[in-house]
């Protein structure tokens, strides 16, 4: 694909269409990469994006449930109360 430079006041940019941010989910921020000679635009993820969803889904269907106990059996608390 071919785009052109195009001027931003002092800078120059490229305009990226409807259809590329919608498919790549480009919102407001992306990161590049640049790597022997080439320039990588990927999007910039917000750190546990979705998890909300994810965990709502997971109470829903039961699946939030502790593995193992949080406390054993053969713990002792009397070393932290002194």
């Amino acid at each position: 694909m071919e785009i052109s430079v195009i001027n931003i006041g002092n800078s120059k940019g490229i305009r990226l269409s409807k259809t590329i941010l919608e498919k790549y989910n480009i919102l407001d921020k992306v990161e590049l990469v640049l790597e022997k000679g080439f320039i990588i635009i990927k999007p910039k993820a917000e750190p546990r994006s979705g998890w909300e969803k994810a965990f709502k889904k997971m109470h829903e269907s039961g699946d939030d449930k502790l593995l193992m106990d949080d406390v054993f059996e053969d713990e002792s608390f009397e070393e932290w109360s002194k």
